[in-house]
Order: structure tokens, then sequence, then C-alpha cells
């Protein structure tokens, strides 16, 4: 068979054909993530470039690219504070109205039951730091964080202080980090809540309480 000869399209000719073929819906789409993405390195790659050029230009690139990643670090903690405000009551510990622990691990069932997971693991946290207040082996704070429970409750109960931590952090997750709760989750903080029902606080000189796992469990994610 005889082929014929190529045919000689110009540059501009070239590039719209290009573009009429990536617009088909069989190419999909950048998203704009992507495409801000893109739109950083390309812009780096220039700066860089320019640098390069410039006698000191590395000094002045490094100082910048420390003010980007202060500027980055305000951003993300801005962003962190905005979405605990967004949440209101969910984002603390104890919401306003004062619940017993019976009645905060009745809300977990609840919500267990309904297959709402990240409420219910909220709750069922509620009830063990409620618990713990009830038994004296933590003071009572309306305003504590999930983090000063482990803290304060892992310094009575030393044996359950990794699993205490990791509690708050499964806490923090489905509370401030839109990390979807799940049953395993849910089933490891009614296990801890049984294990520190059964507990008594350390006395001084011991390095595990009644009760306390012999091995730790990480938080659900």
């Amino acid at each position: 068979m005889i082929l014929g000869s190529p045919v000689d399209i110009g540059r501009e000719a070239a590039r719209d054909a290009a573009l009429r073929e990536l617009a088909k819906a069989s190419y999909p789409k950048q998203s704009w993530w992507d495409r801000l993405t893109d739109t950083f390195w390309d812009w780096l790659n220039d700066l860089v470039d320019q640098a390069s050029g410039i006698p000191g230009g590395w000094v002045s690139l490094t100082v910048l690219a420390l003010v980007l990643v202060a500027l980055a670090l305000l951003l993300v903690r801005a962003g962190r504070k905005a979405t605990r405000a967004r949440r209101g009551e969910d984002a603390a510990l104890f919401g306003d109205q004062i619940r017993s622990a019976a009645e905060h691990r009745a809300a977990a069932e609840r919500h267990a039951a309904a297959g709402e997971w990240a409420p219910a693991i909220r709750e069922r946290l509620r009830a063990i730091a409620r618990d713990l207040e009830e038994r004296a082996i933590v003071e009572p704070s309306p305003g504590r964080t999930a983090d000063e429970l482990a803290q304060e409750a892992g310094t009575a109960l030393p044996g359950f202080h990794a699993d205490l931590a990791a509690a708050a952090t499964t806490f923090d997750d489905v509370t401030y980090g839109d990390v979807p709760g799940t049953p395993g989750g849910y089933r490891r903080l009614t296990d801890l809540d049984d294990r520190l029902r059964q507990a008594k606080p350390a006395l001084a000189g011991s390095s595990s309480a009644v009760g306390a796992s012999p091995t730790h469990w990480t938080a659900a994610r």
C-alpha cells in the first residue's frame, strides 16, 4: 500500500486541533485544585530560574520560602479554629447540658444503633469523662478538652495513658478533622469504657492500674 505524503499544518492549526482533541469528553478535565497547583509550580519554577541568575538570589528565595511556609501554617491554624467554631457544641468535650455518665452512654448506644458512629464516639468519650469525674478520679472541668482528659486521667491511671490518648485522638478526628466514625472505633471506646469502670487509681510508685490492657490500641481513622 502506498502511503500519502504527511499533511503539513501550521503551528496555530496544530494547537487548535490539539485543544479540540483535549476538549473531548474522553479526556478528564482538571479540577480547580489541579489547576491551582499547576499554576503554583509554574510560578515557583519561574522564580527559581530568576533567582539563579541574580547575585544573592538564593538567599532571597530561601527567605521567601520560609515566609510562605509560615503563611501556610497560619492559614491551616485559622482553618482549624473556624472549623471548631462552626461545630459549636459538638466541638466541645461536654455541651451546655449537664448529663450523667449513664445518660451519655445511653445516647452513645442510640447513635450506634442508628449507625451514627461519629456522634456515638463523641458521646462515649463524654461518658468516660463523666464517669471519671463522678468517681473523683479527675476533677470536674466544664471546659476540658479530650486531650486534657487523656493527660489528667492518664496521670491518675498510668496503665491507661496510651489508650486514653488514642481515644482523644479518635474524638478529635471525628469532631474536628472530618474523619468518619467507624464501628471499630466505637467498639474500642466501649471496651476502654468497660475497663476503666473496673479500674482504680494507681498507688504511688505503681506503674499500672487494675484493668489496664497489656497492649495498646490505635485510633480508628
